[in-house]
């Protein structure tokens, strides 16, 4: 059984993938540890790190600026004092047995590898979960669930990852928690940021090339630029919103998706001329039989329809219910910042339960 957190204690956590996100959460963690400690009366104690070269680990805890210097520097975990040849990401994280892991390794879609074992080791040996990675919820969120307490027997550790469905935008957050009670008969989401800015940009004129590597100079993209601008990084979240918000279990197979390969410059003018926009959208519609219909594709927004005045790569999200009628919630971001952000409220989240 997962023990409850002190409000005033200093929590252990390993962190895995240091990305753009991995490695900017611990840059974020210099400059707010004194705020966590005043606001919320507890401090975070990085033990271990991971990347593609391998494993670094200190029970006492590790220095997170070398880490921050080193990796903006290009350097691997490998260059590490703490370095631990032969260990597994999975196994640090089993034999730790930290309080928290931070899941920030790339999106792997062939079998959500290696965040699927990380987050399964963390989860069984009672460490709480916090993922960024969309992979493992994609492809095993019922698995997860379960060993979990979103779907477990009580004191089981939490799984928590608002971060992965759009950054700081609450998109988890307000359907599960804000809509509680609520039938949401439509959800219309636009939460990839990189093919908002590509098509902002290649309506002002730009090709499609040039606006992709103004996003990825944003530190936005995917390392696989595919899985944004074909679709499947909107795919990806809208699975994990209809397993986690919607109650209804949905892979990739269950979407129908296109991405922005095939939209045109002009019609990105008129559409803007008209006062709207074309977003690649995630839409989850409610049907006769209680299922929703899942989709992702370009659309075109007329100057009425609240997600049209999203600008600038901001992400929204629309949600239409029985209860409340329609709420709207946005969000503009440069860079991976607003999922570091979103990670960190989890973290909040579960130390304040």
């Amino acid at each position: 059984m997962q023990e409850p957190l002190n409000e005033h204690s200093v929590y252990r956590f390993i962190i895995t993938g240091l990305g753009n996100i991995g490695r900017t959460f611990l840059e974020a963690l210099l400059s707010r540890g004194d705020h966590l400690q005043r606001r919320y009366g507890f401090g975070l104690r990085c033990v271990g790190v991971s990347d593609s070269s391998g494993v670094a680990y200190d029970p006492g805890g590790l220095d997170i600026a070398a880490i921050v210097a080193l990796k903006r520097g290009g350097g691997r975990v490998s260059a590490l004092p703490s370095y631990r040849p032969g260990l597994t990401s999975a196994a640090l994280v089993a034999q730790a047995r930290a309080e928290f892991l931070l899941e920030a390794t790339p999106t792997n879609l062939h079998d959500a590898q290696p965040g699927l074992d990380i987050v399964r080791a963390a989860l069984r040996s009672g460490t709480h979960a916090v993922l960024a990675s969309k992979g493992p919820l994609v492809l095993a969120y019922a698995e997860l669930a379960a060993i979990s307490d979103l779907e477990g027997p009580q004191g089981l550790p939490a799984l928590r990852f608002s971060g992965a469905v759009g950054g700081a935008l609450p998109t988890i957050n307000v359907g599960r928690r804000d809509l509680a009670g609520a039938v949401i008969s439509r959800a219309e989401l636009i939460v990839n940021g990189t093919t908002q800015v590509i098509l902002e940009q290649m309506a002002d004129g730009k090709s499609f090339d040039d606006a992709l590597a103004a996003a990825q100079a944003q530190g936005i993209v995917e390392p696989d630029p595919s899985l944004d601008v074909d679709g499947w990084d909107a795919a990806n979240k809208l699975v994990i919103f209809a397993n986690a918000v919607l109650g209804q279990p949905a892979t990739l197979v269950n979407l129908r998706v296109s991405g922005i390969r095939q939209v045109a410059a002009a019609d990105l003018q008129a559409a803007w001329a008209a006062g709207g926009r074309i977003s690649v959208v995630g839409v989850a519609d409610l049907q006769g039989d209680g299922s929703y219909a899942l989709s992702v594709a370009p659309v075109t927004l007329g100057p009425d329809h609240p997600l049209a005045r999203l600008s600038h790569g901001e992400m929204g999200a629309v949600f239409y219910s029985d209860i409340i009628g329609r709420t709207t919630v946005s969000s503009r971001e440069d860079g991976p910042m607003g999922t570091c952000q979103a990670m960190l409220r989890d973290v909040i989240e579960i130390v304040g339960r």
